[in-house]
């Protein structure tokens, strides 16, 4: 494991396209999907890593608080599956399957949608407002595992709750920090 901090892409940025299948209907989702939704956010997560596990429960609660408001909400891995057999997809789905999750899960095999986004880590969280322009990205909340402070999700709620009350965003942002995500083989990104 790798301990790698978020990219934190530049507020503003808008969100780059892309087409996914979902590992649970096998349907592909794209922003096009959520076109009339107020924000969308977006997870980079996968299976095997500490931290993505330390906040399941709370991405899964989260998913579910927001399923019925004005947001596109949904989760990518693109690690690698044959180095991490956890992380493919039939894995992928048996995890959305026990978590009860309420939004796509969705397999990134060429890991081309992570370099888009700049993802660097798992977890990895993006926000963006009805315009898709990046509103917040960064962490959870302060918990990490073995640090003692609870999984609240306080962070991305405040930002959520902000983008779809038409408030602003606190732009006092702290980057995710988590595995890195898992690169087949020469296809490292160099993100500058």
């Amino acid at each position: 494991m790798v301990l790698t901090p978020s990219t934190m892409m530049p507020l503003g940025s808008r969100a780059p396209d892309f087409s996914l299948k979902d590992v649970l209907s096998g349907k592909v989702f794209s922003l096009k999907d959520i076109k009339n939704k107020k924000a969308f956010l977006l997870m980079f997560i996968c299976r095997h890593c500490p931290y993505v596990q330390h906040v399941t429960k709370e991405i899964s609660i989260l998913g579910r608080d927001y399923q019925n408001k004005d947001i596109g909400i949904a989760a990518i891995s693109s690690n690698d599956p044959e180095a991490y057999p956890e992380d493919a997809p039939a894995s992928l789905s048996e995890m959305a399957r026990e978590l009860n999750f309420t939004f796509p899960y969705l397999f990134d095999e060429s890991q081309e949608t992570a370099k888009k986004y700049k993802a660097a880590c798992t977890p990895d969280f993006f926000l963006f407002d009805k315009e898709r322009k990046l509103a917040y990205r960064g962490q959870l909340d302060d918990s990490r595992p073995a640090n003692n402070i609870p999984v609240t999700g306080k962070d991305l709620r405040g930002a959520i709750e902000a983008v779809l009350n038409d408030t602003l965003v606190n732009p006092d942002q702290k980057p995710s920090i988590g595995c890195n995500i898992k690169w087949k083989s020469g296809n490292e990104p160099n993100y500058q």
